[in-house]
């Protein structure tokens, strides 16, 4: 794999970084690429060599973070969801303003539907349908619950300012996992 210039890196994450403190500021559609532009303190141009325009640059900033946090899911394969569910809460608490931006606020409820969706997939093999107290439910629907679920107090914990510290949030949310799954 070819080593990124170091000069490229700095930009993009200038960019991710003064798209997100933007959206803090004002609504994304109100966000221009002169905005951008004089936040990250680059080029108009400078830009355009990175991005085809400010939807792609959020788009591929969710990417980002939709591919770590589905990659957290392979490694943690073999860990009960209290564990896993510590990893995310812990990448959740490093990326705070991200994740606050794109779940407290109506600022992208694009992200919103990538992570339900991220759960879902990811739930989808953990559903037991055959046996136990969620004998004779329909998968698809017990999954969505379970997902809908997830997010739901995910973004409670963001619009709330994070009512209880990230480690109780993924043992009780582990925990709930546990008894649903």
């Amino acid at each position: 794999m070819a080593k990124v210039d170091r000069r490229i890196l700095k930009t993009q994450e200038a960019l991710k970084k003064a798209v997100i403190d933007l959206m803090s500021e004002k609504n994304f559609d109100d966000i221009t690429i002169q905005d951008l532009s004089d936040r990250a303190n680059v080029s108009r141009g400078t830009i355009y060599l990175h991005y085809m325009d400010k939807f792609d640059l959020l788009d591929k900033l969710i990417e980002e973070h939709i591919n770590v946090l589905r990659e957290m899911c392979k490694s943690a394969a073999e860990l009960d969801f209290t564990e896993s569910t510590l990893m995310w809460t812990q990448y959740f608490e490093l990326h705070y303003s991200f994740f606050s931006m794109m779940l407290a606020s109506k600022g992208a409820p694009y992200f919103r539907g990538r992570f339900l969706d991220l759960l879902i997939e990811e739930l989808t093999n953990e559903v037991e349908v055959t046996k136990g107290k969620n004998e004779k439910l329909n998968e698809n629907l017990l999954v969505r619950f379970i997902a809908s679920a997830y997010v739901g107090v995910v973004e409670w914990w963001f619009t709330n300012d994070k009512p209880v510290p990230h480690p109780i949030l993924a043992e009780q949310l582990g925990t709930l996992l546990e008894r649903n799954v």
